[in-house]
């Protein structure tokens, strides 16, 4: 028998969770260990008391943290097999899956709500106003808390064939730069510390390990999009070389740097990319944490209304009131649901999450004089996006890693693939 042969592992990782991931996770674990000692309380003092409404609410505690265990799992999952190569963009999407399924159960909860609530007003009960009212405040504790517990959670690679796909960790470009020159290793670096940015330039070489290079010797070039040149001189600070010109912004551009004749007339290219950070499109939110909180907000507006209507039937003699809120509380939770199927199916059904991107990258394309033919983009997970796009190239000038390193300037992009052709 033959075996089944064993793909190569990649040499990045696909690991796209949300940056609050773990704490999330510990929130969630927490919650669900607050709900598990309520209904305990409760089912036993109902038992103990003969109150089969104790005993009732306890057994909707057990369906709160149920509901909460969904997002707990759903968290661990995601984190053990992050590495799991079986996914191939990784397990950003657990927390979407768990947010779905959290969402259909929230719109059976209405359903049930409802439908209880339309033939209580069709057939009106006796109801024990002392004894539900003080449940019903007791719930509306245990949510509180449980809310202010979960609150804050919600709130390259170079290949054949003309393609190429990166892993960005989207670290600021200004950052500094190291290069290997027959002068030695030399470290360049923009500084702008309540300054107007210049170049800087050191030697990270032992004194006498290499031929002595001078500012002089030195020349900086930098060019951006649509062929813009300037050039920088350097000059001696003391501990380092700095450039006489300022570097005007934005800092997106090509940098040559060239040594003199002494030096073989070494030169090398850098890269600066200015980041831009994409924020709209509320593909930051983990939805997993916002199912789990829309379960808690959702106990406690029902909670809420379970109290007024209940009050208005033991003060004023409106009984009809306690089926009327629960209608009301119905909508309220079918509404939530609603919202949350919508986002959560359009992220696993893979819809665009920001057209506003798309058009951006469309753009950024287009002033290198190319086009798109294709372009794909969807969410990994909480802050993560992946793109793919083909891009007709129409001078042979540019290739799939000038391309990726072009779009390296969008921060949401995690994972791009980018195709190509002349």
């Amino acid at each position: 028998m033959n075996a089944i042969p064993q793909l190569a592992v990649p040499d990045h990782e696909h690991v796209f969770l949300g940056e609050g991931h773990d704490r999330n996770a510990h929130k969630t674990w927490w919650v669900i260990a607050l709900c598990s000692v309520v209904m305990v309380v409760e089912i036993v003092g109902g038992l103990h008391f003969g109150s089969l409404a104790l005993i009732a609410d306890g057994l909707h505690m057990s369906t709160h943290a149920a509901a909460m265990l969904i997002a707990a799992v759903a968290y661990t999952y995601a984190r053990r097999h992050a590495r799991d190569t079986r996914f191939s963009f990784g397990t950003g999407k657990v927390g979407d899956l768990a947010g779905f399924s959290s969402a259909i159960i929230l719109a059976m909860i209405a359903l049930l709500i409802g439908y209880e609530a339309v033939d209580r007003l069709l057939h009106p009960v006796r109801i024990g106003f002392n004894e539900a009212i003080a449940i019903a405040f007791l719930g509306l504790i245990v949510n509180i808390v449980s809310a202010w517990m979960l609150s804050g959670g919600d709130h390259g690679h170079h290949h054949g064939n003309g393609h190429a796909h990166d892993h960005s960790g989207h670290a600021h470009d200004d950052e500094p730069k190291v290069i290997d020159t027959p002068a030695g290793r030399l470290q360049l670096s923009i500084f702008e510390d309540g300054v107007p940015p210049r170049f800087r330039m050191r030697s990270l070489q032992e004194p006498g390990s290499a031929q002595p290079l001078w500012a002089a010797d030195v020349m900086l070039t930098t060019v951006r999009t649509g062929g813009e040149e300037q050039r920088f001189a350097l000059r001696d600070v003391g501990d380092c070389w700095e450039s006489v010109e300022e570097i005007p912004e934005p800092h997106d551009f090509s940098l040559h740097v060239k040594l003199g004749a002494r030096f073989e007339s070494f030169g090398a290219t850098l890269h600066y990319e200015e980041p831009i950070p994409h924020t709209h499109g509320g593909h930051h939110r983990d939805h997993n944490m916002r199912a789990a909180f829309v379960h808690v907000a959702a106990d406690a507006a029902v909670s809420v209304l379970a109290i007024l209507g209940l009050a208005a039937g033991k003060f004023f003699g409106l009984n009809f009131m306690d089926p009327v809120m629960g209608i009301v509380g119905a909508l309220v939770i079918a509404n939530w649901s609603f919202g949350l199927v919508r986002d959560t199916g359009a992220i696993l059904l893979d819809m665009n999450p920001d057209r506003r991107l798309s058009h951006d990258i469309a753009t950024l394309v287009k002033a290198q004089g190319d086009s798109i033919r294709d372009l794909h983009l969807w969410r990994l997970g909480p802050g993560h996006l992946g793109a793919i796009l083909a891009v007709q190239n129409h001078d042979g000038e540019r290739d799939c890693v000038h391309y990726q390193r072009l779009l390296a300037r969008f921060s949401d992009l995690s994972h791009v693939t980018v195709q190509v052709t002349r």
